[in-house]
């Protein structure tokens, strides 16, 4: 069953973005996600089925810090 994750970030700018999105477009299981880069948090909100992990290890991967909200 899908459901919306939650997660605060260290992803704050366009080429931040830009460096997260190959990684979590090549996940199988991610049916969308997206970054406010408004809110002083940096909220990554995902919506799939996959454990919170996968997505914590993904945005590890590029680089950036991440933790559940």
């Amino acid at each position: 069953m899908e459901k919306q994750l939650k997660f605060k970030t260290s992803i704050n700018c366009g080429g931040c973005v830009a460096k997260v999105t190959p990684l979590l477009n090549a996940v199988e299981g991610i049916e969308n996600w997206n970054v406010d880069t408004n809110n002083p948090d940096k909220v990554l909100t995902v919506t799939t089925a996959l454990p919170q992990d996968t997505i914590v290890e993904t945005v590890k991967k590029a680089g950036f810090k991440i933790e559940s909200l």
